[in-house]
């Protein structure tokens, strides 16, 4: 939208290739409605562009990065995503020009803005501005589509020499080869009429209604709407060697990579990072700017409400995720939280340390993480003190979030609820003990007693907590908005609740299923063997799972979209190894059937370190044999499937050979766990082992 590039693209130069479908492992996977995007990638990148809330950023292999508001699409790329030489942003659409010279757009298309007029080919330049786009040809001539209620469709004659355009907010600004400058379209507030004397001019830029351009003695010359005084450049006004328009805002840039600013800076947008200086490329957007640091990771600041400043880390190393209503947590093998989406009442600002977390919940617009020191940090949207975690803020094993409520397990298996009470959904019912799982529903709490039956109360208007019976063998729950869902220790689900859309249609086969998960009208359930079924409303695509239906390990749902942690397993084999299991089943991997439906295994490789676990599945304890060939403390992560650890077991000595672990079924402060699927991590110095082992009831 209002971006900063070099006025001439080598085309040829730039042309990428296309990435790998195989997300990497501990990847990210988003489906359905994403109101907020988050790349797949690392951001490291040749060219940025900012919308109204949205963040583009070109990458080095010519594939595109999105993030930010996407309630349009605009951080939806289409495939295939390779191929670009330059990016742009409107208001809430995209354009990505390819090295071919055609260009693609995406996002909101209610004024034509997306449509390219035809022929699509030979391109070179291409800007977007509130509603419509513009972009110049090889021949010099300039091409506009989308709302033209002000005329800024209707390219001056002669349409030709142009060499860079840029577009406002209803309005253009063009550079001709002669070195004039050319503005049409709205024009309240002068930004179309270019001052004299209209010669020498290097470079162009437009915010919403004001226009900047740059002359080749190095000084800017600013015309239009000053309300803010995004007109008035502040000396010495020299030096320059490119412009950027913000909305309200605007940038000089000096040829030592510094920006300077003016204007609006009610969002900070006109605060550069410090050290302000270096920078590649910068953009700026509505109320939040971009820059490419040298080595092309990306800078973001000003408005990060929607999400616009977050720039995406790398899609790998997470084990756990949770939706909220517009915002999104992945929770990271290091123990950080990675938060994007909507940030208005900060769900996605971590406190700090953003460390040592073992465990991600989300509220609809708070966000909850459980510490391993059973401590938990709760930010965001806080009317109803559901970030208020009440004294003694200790030994919590779990914790989830309802809409406006937040539910928590301690140790000892009680229950602590607090926030919106109005339907009763924070009155836990007597007796408060031995729970040994939780679930928060949109307006109702449910969670499983050590005897396998299920206690739910708050709102049931659609008989969400009414659990039908028999009342028993029960091991997880999940809570949507008006139905239930419960998983027995045979693997089968049973729901109960609104079933307006299907959501209470378990699909067949029923069984083998370890995690679930419950939106609005829509379910989800994860089998042992890593893949996800989905049921009920779908006219979002938000069951739509995508493929490779393999490999995951968490799963979450809110609204209309749903969200999971995905694992390679090649990858997990290739990195690690593999993990023996005991009762002479053999291996994870391709080949005979393991117990418990988890999947097939193969023959040890020969003169590699043997670990097994015997029995599996267990009921009160299991053995961890093993053999390792160098001496190395021995270290034993328990994970269960939403990615929080459990339990650490380690050897206190470090000798080579054979050795034994044993796990009675405990977390780490003493609780019992609920029966179900754990992942097993196991370390001896360089060697590495991962696996699954199931605690029956």
């Amino acid at each position: 939208m209002y971006r900063f590039r070099l006025a001439c693209v080598f085309l040829s130069l730039l042309a990428g290739t296309a990435a790998s479908s195989e997300l990497p492992p501990g990847s990210i996977v988003r489906w359905g409605v994403e109101s907020y995007g988050a790349a797949d990638a690392p951001a490291l990148c040749t060219a940025v562009a900012a919308g109204w809330a949205h963040s583009l950023g070109l990458a080095r292999d010519g594939s595109i990065i999105a993030w930010g508001y996407n309630l349009n699409g605009e951080c939806d790329v289409p495939l295939p995503n390779a191929g670009f030489a330059a990016v742009a942003a409107g208001w809430a659409h995209s354009l990505g020009l390819r090295g071919d010279g055609s260009i693609v757009a995406w996002g909101d298309n209610s004024y034509g803005q997306g449509d390219v007029p035809a022929p699509n080919l030979r391109f070179t330049v291409v800007d977007g501005g509130a509603y419509h786009s513009v972009a110049i040809r090889a021949n010099g001539s300039i091409a506009a589509w989308g709302w033209n209620a002000d005329g800024e469709c209707d390219v001056p004659s002669p349409n030709a020499d142009f060499v860079d355009v840029a577009a406002g907010g209803w309005h253009n600004v063009a550079l001709k080869a002669d070195g004039t400058v050319v503005a049409w379209g709205d024009n309240l507030f002068g930004q179309c009429d270019v001052p004299a004397p209209n010669e020498d001019f290097v470079a162009v830029a437009a915010g919403e209604y004001h226009c900047l351009a740059l002359r080749s003695d190095g000084s800017i010359v600013a015309w239009g709407d000053d309300t803010y005084h995004q007109c008035d450049v502040p000396p010495p006004n020299t030096g320059f060697v490119d412009v950027v328009a913000g909305s309200l805002f605007s940038f000089g840039i000096r040829a030592d990579g510094s920006v300077v600013t003016w204007g609006y800076d009610g969002a900070g947008q006109c605060e550069v990072p410090a050290p302000n200086v270096g920078f590649a490329a910068v953009a700026a957007g509505v109320a939040h700017a971009l820059a490419l640091a040298p080595d092309g990771s990306v800078l973001a600041w000003g408005d990060g409400t929607h999400g616009a400043r977050d720039v995406p880390v790398a899609n790998d190393a997470f084990v756990a995720v949770a939706a909220g209503l517009n915002h999104r947590l992945g929770l990271r093998a290091d123990g950080s939280i990675y938060a994007w989406g909507w940030n208005g009442a900060g769900a996605c600002t971590v406190p700090a340390p953003n460390a040592g977390f073992s465990s991600i919940a989300a509220g609809s617009e708070h966000s909850l993480g459980l510490r391993s020191d059973g401590s938990i940090a709760a930010f965001g949207f806080n009317l109803y003190g559901q970030c208020d975690v009440p004294p003694p803020n200790t030994d919590f094993v779990a914790v989830d979030g309802g809409d406006y409520h937040s539910l928590a397990r301690k140790a000892d298996g009680s229950l602590v609820a607090w926030g919106d009470d109005t339907y009763g959904q924070c009155e836990v019912p007597a007796p408060n003990a031995d729970f040994v799982a939780i679930a928060a529903g949109s307006a109702h709490s449910l969670a499983v007693r050590a005897d396998g039956s299920i206690a739910a109360w708050g709102f049931n208007w659609g008989g969400q907590c009414d659990v039908p019976p028999p009342n028993a063998d029960f091991v997880a729950v999940a809570g949507g908005d008006a139905h239930s869902l419960g998983i027995k220790s045979d693997g089968s689900i049973v729901a109960w609740g609104l079933n307006a859309h299907g959501e209470c249609d378990v699909p067949a086969p029923n069984a083998g299923f370890v995690a679930v998960a419950a939106a609005g009208s829509h379910s989800l359930a994860l089998r042992a063997d890593g893949s996800i079924v989905a049921w009920g409303q779908r006219d979002r695509g938000q069951c739509d799972v995508p493929l490779p239906n393999r490999g995951f390990v968490s799963i979450d749902a809110r609204g209309s979209g749903s969200i999971g942690v995905r694992l390679s397993a090649s990858d997990w084999l290739e990195r690690h190894g593999e993990l023996a299991v005991g009762g002479g089943h053999g291996r994870l991997g391709p080949g005979a059937a393991l117990p418990g439906g988890l999947g097939p295994a193969i023959a040890t490789r020969a003169a590699e370190p043997v670990f097994v676990v015997s029995p599996n599945p267990f009921r009160d304890a299991t053995n961890f044999a093993y053999v390792v060939p160098a001496s190395a403390p021995v270290r034993l992560a328990i994970y269960d499937v939403t990615g929080r650890r459990v339990r650490t077991i380690e050897t206190r000595d470090s000798v080579a050979g054979s050795g034994n672990l044993s796990w009675d079924g405990r977390g780490d402060l003493g609780e019992r766990v609920a029966a179900g699927v754990y992942l097993i991590r196991m370390e001896a110095g360089s060697v590495t082992r991962v696996g699954r082992v199931v605690r029956l009831r």
